[in-house]
């Protein structure tokens, strides 16, 4: 089988190798967008660089304080944003047909995890 999904609370990724146009989805409890392979790359190379960001950053600040980190690509925008140790993720594709989407903090560390496990592409 070619088509490979991963849900959890708030989450969803999936890849569908034989998907002509759109072989990636990502998504929420309400909400999910196909995405090309490209924008499909773009946002788990995005994911892993905000995630390790975050744990950078984590050192330098104290528990309270919040922060807000951005990437992008050609093709999105990633952001994240809370506390370094629990934060949300916003998402805006920029190219063709644009969404915007987001996945609060208790969804984004498994998320994160999905993108780095989910090896099929």
């Amino acid at each position: 089988m070619s088509r490979h999904i991963k849900q959890g609370n708030g989450w969803r990724i999936g890849w569908d190798a034989a998907a002509p146009e759109f072989p990636g989805l990502v998504g929420a409890e309400t909400w999910a967008i196909e995405l090309t392979e490209a924008e499909f790359n773009d946002f788990c190379q995005l994911v892993g660089r905000l995630a390790e960001a975050m744990q950078q950053i984590a050192g330098e600040l104290m528990a309270e304080e919040a922060v807000s980190c951005e990437v992008e690509s050609e093709r999105l925008w990633l952001e994240a944003e809370g506390y370094a140790q629990s934060y949300g993720l916003r998402m805006i594709v920029l190219s063709g047909r644009r969404c915007e989407g987001q996945w609060d903090a208790i969804a984004t560390p498994p998320l994160i995890q999905a993108t780095q496990t989910l090896t099929v592409f």
